[in-house]
């Protein structure tokens, strides 16, 4: 008892311990033992203390987080009450084709009591319900079977109803729909069985219970959080649906409340007077996600990006918002307007300068080589003008031999008209009495000769010209170049099959390829490097770049701009939940003529500077269900949050980096299944992350279901990320002495074989080496290992170089889709995809 009376309660040291760090690179034991000479090497403790913080503090701090996210609940929940209220915005979506939405929508009208308008009163499916029981404002938007209509309805879509139905299963646009949902990300759902047997109340309780059963296991695949399948002839289960979309707070969906959109429900145009192909768009609806400025611009799906020209308050009392029409309270009083100095520009590329580049002044050889090209390119150009040659008529069965006396003759006769031409005068006067009897049996005997056409040079050669060619040139040119559908066919099923093999052999044998025998391999691969560390040697990113990466923006640091502009929209005068009025400059007539009652119309806002091009990178994995070959540089319809542009993009591997890598990532030729790749292309600037998909390129932009290929999401901007293309030179052990054998078949001459003798060689059964010497003159080469050599075994050296994309982004719109129409690469495409295939396969 004494000895436990003696022992003393101590607390823990306010202090952070610091152990001892982790041995450096390079540090060996007897290094770290010598300059520690038997001490633990412990730096001070230095800096700010640990406090400790009283029970009273942890309470202050735990309510001051209490009362923040009260906040946050609060303002999430504060537009949808009040008198000047925002609708809750509820999509009705039909997965199946028996599906009704127009019943689903009725359904739930009626089960308050309430009647449904028709569309021919209201002209649109847009219809919005005030629910006084539970005092909120829904608005019901019920979409047709289209994917970008459905798409676009998700993502401006508080919740979600899917249109089941129990006598069908959903077909394969369903399917694609609720990827592309999945994909984007989506709010609450609430999946509805309809069926004419329970509109007939014949449907036994059991057969219903087993139907929403097996329903509820399809979409919980997609929408793990759906707990509960919905009637749509059931009225209290109507209300239920209700009540729950009243009663519970929207999900939020982060990359789309970054930015103000909305869901447009009236466009008014105007037409300028210069032009009336273009003018001012009004649009007017609830403005939802983030809060506006009018110095930003606004993103129109289909057509682009518009400067915002005024914004209008237009209040909206409940009482008016019944029904289908939402009619205006006040006269609109004007919000915001741009500042000339502040509002953002429509310019989203720069304009290289040239003249900056380096400059040197011209050598003998090259003035030279310049004289001789411009030289070749005006005898092209006479030639294409004719280049002296005339058309002159003999009589046919006269043969060249002939032809070139009768030419000859007649060009010495013209020169005699020219050269003596009064004495001529006066004998053919002379003869004129002599020679009129015979004319007219001159003039029958020609008539009875017939003559063709010879074309000959400036001294007076016949220029020989093949029949058939001439005679295929009788014909119309655009029609004898058009293939049949046949024949267009077969072409394109041996592309296919071509591209199919390639991408067999790409994954059998990776980035392989075969030494050319007629070219030197100093020269066929001049433009690449080799590497000894593919993830720590050091590669300059601003090393050759191409003239069009001084056309795109960089920014010195993307996380602290990014966290600007998310403060500027924060602080911008136009609130979220406003009845807004935004008036757009300069937009086409089309844009306001595209506007239909039962589609969505939408438009969203832009951050400040997610206008300006840039080199923008997203991870994208393969769909399982399209097998075909996706190769890089393939056209591609990428939906980029909000945005649909024509892209070709390049693919590449995903490597986490870290601070031993050098941002050099591998150029993938296929977008391999069951792997995450990166694929970069010229593309606007997105801040944050946003989904990602690729669609197939269709003939018709209003198909219902274009092929999904990936999905994925957006990497930060990044110019300085290296592509590194990757080729392998193989060759065969022709003698080997343990560590030591001879090579062949990498290279055809010794000139080759000294060229690449820095790059380090390997071989697939893991020994690394490098070249001695080369043997002889065909190639051979003798080279060293770190370890013993096998006979069967094969040596491969690897070569780099920096490949980029294409400016080649387009907008994507549905109404422009003759861009789209794809069989095939065309032949710049297949120039500017990869010159080594001809080498490589």
């Amino acid at each position: 008892m004494a000895k436990e009376q003696q022992k003393q309660f101590h607390h823990r040291a306010s202090l952070t311990q610091k152990n001892k760090p982790f041995k450096r690179r390079f540090a060996s034991k007897n290094s770290l033992r010598d300059k520690s000479k038997g001490r633990t090497q412990r730096a001070s403790v230095k800096g700010k203390v640990q406090r400790k913080h009283s029970r009273t503090d942890r309470r202050n701090a735990l309510r001051v987080e209490q009362r923040k996210k009260r906040e946050q609940l609060a303002q999430s929940t504060r537009i949808f009450s009040g008198r000047h209220r925002a609708p809750k915005i509820v999509a009705v979506i039909p997965l199946c084709a028996a599906t009704d939405v127009s019943a689903i929508v009725r359904g739930l009208f009626q089960s308050v009591g309430e009647e449904y308008p028709l569309a021919s009163e209201t002209g649109r499916t847009r219809v919005v319900l005030d629910v006084a029981r539970f005092k909120q404002t829904v608005q019901f938007v019920e979409v047709r079977r289209n994917l970008l209509d459905i798409v676009d309805a998700a993502k401006v879509a508080d919740y979600m109803v899917m249109g089941l139905s129990a006598d069908e299963e959903v077909d394969a646009f369903g399917e694609q729909c609720l990827k592309a949902i999945q994909n984007q990300g989506h709010t609450a759902v609430f999946p509805v069985v309809q069926s004419a047997e329970l509109a007939g109340s014949s449907m036994s309780a059991k057969r219903l219970a087993d139907v929403k059963k097996s329903l509820l296991s399809f979409m919980g695949y997609f929408f793990p959080d759906v707990d509960r399948v919905f009637a749509a002839e059931s009225e209290s289960e109507a209300l239920a649906i209700l009540r729950l979309i009243t009663a519970q707070v929207p999900k939020q969906i982060k990359w789309r409340n970054a930015r103000p959109y909305m869901l447009a429900d009236s466009v008014e145009f105007q037409p300028e007077d210069a032009d009336a192909s273009v003018g001012r768009l009004a649009l007017t609806g609830y403005l939802r996600g983030s809060n506006l400025s009018a110095n930003r611009l606004v993103h129109l799906p289909n057509f682009g990006d518009f400067q915002i020209d005024t914004i209008y308050h237009v209040p909206v009392a409940v009482e008016a918002a019944k029904g289908s029409a939402i009619e205006e309270d006040d006269d609109p009083t004007v919000i915001d307007q741009p500042s000339a100095e502040l509002q953002d520009s429509l310019v989203a590329a720069n304009e290289p300068d040239q003249t900056n580049n380096e400059q040197t002044w011209p050598e003998d050889e090259e003035t030279a080589a310049w004289r001789q090209q411009m030289d070749a390119m005006e005898a092209e150009e006479r030639k294409a003008a004719g280049g002296g040659e005339r058309v002159v008529r003999v009589p046919k069965g006269v043969s060249s031999y002939q032809a070139a006396w009768i030419v000859a003759n007649e060009d010495d006769a013209a020169g005699s008209d020219s050269d003596g031409s009064d004495d001529s005068d006066d004998s053919d006067s002379a003869m004129d009495d002599e020679s009129g009897a015979s004319e007219s049996d001159a003039d029958e005997s020609e008539d009875d000769v017939e003559y063709k056409e010879l074309r000959v040079d400036e001294a007076g050669k016949i220029v020989e010209e093949d029949e058939d060619a001439s005679a295929a040139g009788d014909g119309n040119d655009d029609e004898q170049a058009l293939l049949s559908p046949e024949e267009n066919a077969v072409q394109l099923r041996a592309y296919l099959n071509e591209r199919e093999r390639r991408n067999r052999e790409d994954q059998r044998f990776p980035d392989e390829v075969d030494t050319p025998l007629d070219t030197p391999a100093r020269t066929r691969f001049a433009r690449y490097r080799g590497m000894q560390s593919f993830r720590t040697s050091p590669w300059d990113p601003y090393e050759n770049l191409p003239l069009d990466y001084g056309r795109i923006f960089q920014f010195e640091n993307l996380k602290f701009t990014h966290k600007r502009v998310l403060r500027m929209a924060h602080d911008a005068p136009v609130k979220a939940g406003m009845h807004v009025r935004v008036v757009l400059r300069a937009v086409p007539a089309k844009a306001a003529a595209s506007f239909r009652p039962d589609r969505p119309y939408v438009a969203f806002g832009l951050m400040q500077h997610e206008h300006q091009m840039s080199v923008a990178h997203f991870t994208v994995a393969r769909t399982e269900d399209y097998t075909a070959p996706v190769r890089s540089k393939d056209p591609m319809v990428l939906h980029y949050g909000f945005r649909r542009y024509i892209v070709h993009p390049l693919f590449s591997q995903h490597t986490q980096g870290g601070a031993s890598t050098n941002k050099v990532h591998k150029f993938e030729r296929f977008l391999r299944h069951g792997a995450v790749s990166v694929a970069t292309v010229f593309a606007p600037i997105q801040f944050g992350s946003v989904p990602v998909a690729l669609y197939l390129p269709t003939a018709d932009a209003a198909a219902l279901a274009p092929t999904l290929v990936a999905t994925g999401s957006s990497l930060e901007a990044d110019p300085s990320r290296i592509l590194a293309k990757r080729i392998v030179l193989t060759g065969a052990p022709f003698k080997v002495n343990k560590r030591g054998a001879v090579i062949r078949y990498m290279f055809f001459n010794a000139e080759d074989a000294n060229w690449f003798k820095p790059v380090q060689i390997y071989t697939k059964h893991g020994r690394v080496g490098h070249i001695m010497e080369s043997l002889g003159t065909h190639g051979y080469m003798k080279c060293v290992f770190d370890g013993p050599m096998k006979q069967m075994d094969t040596v491969c050296m690897n070569l780099y170089k920096r490949v980029f994309p294409k400016w080649n982004t387009s907008l994507w719109s549905e109404h422009d889709t003759q861009s789209l129409l794809w069989d095939g690469p065309s032949a710049s495409a297949a120039n500017d995809d990869d010159e080594d295939y001809a080498m490589e396969l």
